[in-house]
């Protein structure tokens, strides 16, 4: 059976000068793929084999968020954006560490996270992030040629593949590598008969994470149910 505890407040990721709560299920080897795709559509995350949903006492705005993939149509420049990177090539694997993952994680969060704490990740800290997992997940590489340009990973789920974390290649700039990383997912979901998406949050206060928004239409996790996301909330 499985137990939960909420921890102690701690300074917020997310939003600045805020602090944090979490509930986080206690009993991590208990959580196979069924248990844990029952506890993404409650709003709960992984971090390695923590699994986690907010849980702030007077804080709202981590919203849980999915794309329907039956629904989803992209927009213009998702379109020009799945054409201008049909020649990267997708390679699936186990997860597993590489040193040119690795040196790509790390140039990465120094050129889009700076400052933001998970630049000055360690090794031990990079396998605990995201190569340790109780569920069936997957590591994907994106070659440009013979040169590495993107590692998504993400969970399949029984209803939809969640997409835990990308990183990839910032210093080329005339690339939209995240964006189509998304649509490369909807697809793959297409491909396997899954119909969700799964986002993780979106906080409209969080600039970083605005992207999500650009995924329509967008369910969000409200009192329990899932329903589109007001188009009035992206402004």
């Amino acid at each position: 059976m499985l137990k939960f505890h909420t921890t102690n407040p701690y300074s917020c990721s997310y939003l600045p000068g805020k602090l944090a709560c979490s509930e986080v299920v206690t009993e991590e080897h208990l959580i196979d793929n069924q248990t844990y795709g029952e506890l993404i559509q409650a709003g709960f995350r992984r971090s390695g084999i923590y699994t986690y949903r907010p849980s702030c006492a007077h804080c709202r705005a981590c919203l849980s968020v999915r794309v329907n993939v039956n629904s989803f149509a992209p927009n213009r420049a998702q379109r020009r954006t799945w054409k201008q990177h049909q020649h990267l090539t997708a390679m699936q694997h186990a997860l597993h560490y590489k040193p040119a993952h690795y040196e790509l994680y790390q140039r990465y969060q120094i050129k889009r996270h700076s400052g933001g704490g998970m630049d000055n990740d360690c090794r031990e800290q990079y396998h605990n992030f995201l190569l340790q997992s109780h569920v069936n997940s997957e590591l994907i590489e994106f070659h440009e040629g013979n040169q590495l340009r993107m590692v998504s990973i993400v969970d399949v789920l029984p209803d939809g593949l969640s997409s835990v974390y990308t990183f990839f290649d910032a210093d080329v700039t005339h690339a939209s590598f995240g964006t189509y990383n998304i649509l490369w997912q909807i697809e793959r979901c297409r491909k396997l008969g899954l119909t969700y998406l799964y986002l993780g949050y979106w906080i409209k206060e969080n600039r970083k994470m605005r992207y999500k928004a650009n995924f329509q239409p967008l369910e969000v996790l409200t009192n329990g149910q899932w329903q589109l996301l007001d188009k009035s909330s992206f402004s």
